[in-house]
């Protein structure tokens, strides 16, 4: 449906002309994007009020898993909440700068520790391999959460995109191994359904942002060499089995070719008697909310902090 009038916010008037329908994912691309991300992480300055420190982790392959902690500097406060966070970008691309500074506002006004989590991207390591890396970052907080000053019962994750189908993998992961008792998951306009055929995944080919044509690139870097066995979780929304896992605020825009799926992902949760907070934010596109000075981008901060605020058991 390249013919589709797209309608945005009247903060976001300008960005329909982004849209590119016919770019090629390629390898050489990739890497281009990935050079630029990282330079981004390292320009961005720390916000103040906020403690930040590396950890390096092992694998289950013998690899390395590095995080990155961000906590506000409250002395006094011995055992905090901690959302464990992982990053989008169709499971090929690394963190950008105004991901980490997205997070920071999270802790910052939700008082919780943010555990952000470099997983190892497609092509070069499997589906598995990255799940693996998202479920043993977990792991890994809730058998440090006493040194860390982690409340092990307020421990939540996170993830926009892509990283919100790891979150979701990872709640259904943690269930099935009765591993880290999670308290809340929130994705952001989530990645859940490997098949593609929801009417916003077919016919959204000219949305900024993200469009049909590079969802279908993703899956295809994503499903290479994928294991069958663990199709439930690298798809979420296909595992037959969606009973007790926590509550969950799933965000969803109207301009979005994963808006579909994750309404259906939503609505899939609470029939399954899970507690279900949907968002669908109308007039916004996925990846929207890159600058944090636009109103509606606050907005929708403030939905989302106010989502960990409730789940956290923290004051407003």
């Amino acid at each position: 449906m390249s013919d589709l009038e797209i309608v945005l916010h009247k903060d976001l008037t300008g960005y329909e002309k982004t849209a590119m329908p016919n770019l090629k994912l390629s390898p050489f691309l990739i890497k281009t994007i990935n050079s630029i991300a990282s330079m981004s992480v390292a320009l961005s300055r720390l916000k103040k009020g906020l403690v930040k420190q590396r950890k390096s982790i092992s694998a289950i392959d013998g690899g390395t898993i590095q995080l990155t902690i961000y906590e506000p500097n409250n002395p006094d406060q011995e055992r905090s909440p901690c959302l464990v966070y992982y990053h989008g970008g169709a499971f090929v691309l690394r963190d950008f700068g105004y991901m980490h500074k997205k997070t920071c506002e999270y802790a910052l006004r939700s008082g919780c520790k943010i555990v952000f989590v470099h997983y190892r991207l497609a092509p070069d390591h499997t589906a598995t391999i990255i799940l693996e890396d998202c479920y043993t970052s977990l792991e890994w907080v809730k058998d440090h959460s006493l040194e860390l000053g982690i409340d092990p019962n307020r421990i939540a994750v996170g993830g926009d995109s892509a990283g919100g189908a790891l979150a979701a993998a990872v709640t259904q992961l943690s269930r099935d191994r009765r591993g880290p008792r999670l308290c809340f998951q929130m994705l952001i306009y989530p990645v859940t359904d490997a098949s593609q055929e929801t009417e916003s995944a077919r016919n959204f080919v000219n949305t900024p942002g993200w469009n049909a044509n590079l969802n279908k690139q993703m899956w295809h870097y994503y499903l290479e060499k994928a294991d069958t066995e663990m199709m439930k979780y690298i798809s979420p929304i296909s595992n037959p089995s969606l009973e007790n896992l926590p509550a969950s605020y799933i965000e969803v825009e109207e301009w979005d070719c994963l808006r579909d799926e994750g309404i259906a992902y939503a609505k899939k949760l609470e029939s399954c008697g899970n507690e279900v907070t949907l968002n669908y934010l109308k007039g916004t596109f996925h990846g929207f909310d890159i600058n944090l000075k636009k109103s509606i981008v606050q907005a929708a901060l403030n939905a989302r902090i106010s989502a960990l605020q409730n789940a956290f058991k923290l004051p407003t």
